[in-house]
């Protein structure tokens, strides 16, 4: 009976570890490296500096587009366990969620039409990050809520200023900072190769983004749209 109800919360508590996972290799990401960076430059930070300038950019891509890299990791993690002995359920569940980390992170933007009754069901009853939820990332100065796949884990790493403290020693004991966003407002503007990823309207050149603050989802956000329509 105790080992029946304990599976639920080890569910949980998985869900919640790939949640962090993802959260930590998003925000290495996004705080370190530059486009330049050999080899994972144009592979990884390169789109999540396109990401940070165009957020809904990435909802047109495949789910393997989106998750190669993470299909990667998770048949190597798959790959170790099974090496060890160790490839139970509970090893399945966690490279599963993981591996969908930047699918679940594409659902955060885009609208509920395009998602689809069930994925914005899931998003209604906090199963899945909901785009408000998400879009706390994407507001200035986009240093936080790195963590895409529910709302539980990021509230618990701003209480304990978790991200802050982590770059704090990275930077004590390396010299390395935070990578400048200029997707931020006053550190732009970004680099000339963004104009390749800039969207158009339907029978018009390319526009600038409606904005550089946020993802478009939430209410001051579309308040912000609406005026400058």
């Amino acid at each position: 009976m105790i080992t029946t109800l304990l599976i639920p919360l080890q569910i949980i508590a998985i869900i919640a570890l790939a949640d962090f996972v993802s959260g930590i290799i998003h925000w290495a990401e996004d705080a370190y490296g530059t486009e330049e960076t050999p080899v994972f430059g144009r592979l990884l930070i390169r789109p999540n500096i396109v990401h940070h300038h165009y957020p809904r950019f990435f909802t047109r891509f495949t789910w393997f587009q989106s998750s190669w890299d993470l299909l990667i990791l998770g048949v190597a993690v798959l790959a170790g366990a099974w090496a060890f002995d160790v490839l139970t359920w509970q090893v399945w569940l966690f490279v599963t969620v993981s591996v969908n980390a930047n699918e679940v992170h594409k659902w955060s933007h885009r609208t509920r039409a395009e998602n689809g009754a069930l994925i914005s069901k899931l998003q209604d009853w906090g199963i899945l990050q909901t785009p408000r939820h998400h879009a706390l990332h994407h507001t200035d100065p986009k240093n936080t809520y790195y963590c895409p796949i529910t709302n539980w884990v990021n509230p618990l790493l701003e209480k304990i200023r978790f991200w802050d403290g982590l770059e704090h020693i990275i930077q004590r004991l390396t010299g390395l900072r935070h990578r400048a966003d200029t997707s931020v407002r006053g550190q732009g503007p970004g680099p000339a190769w963004l104009s390749e990823y800039r969207p158009a309207s339907k029978g018009s050149t390319p526009a600038a983004p409606a904005s550089r603050t946020c993802c478009g989802h939430c209410a001051r956000c579309r308040h912000t749209h609406a005026n400058a329509a």
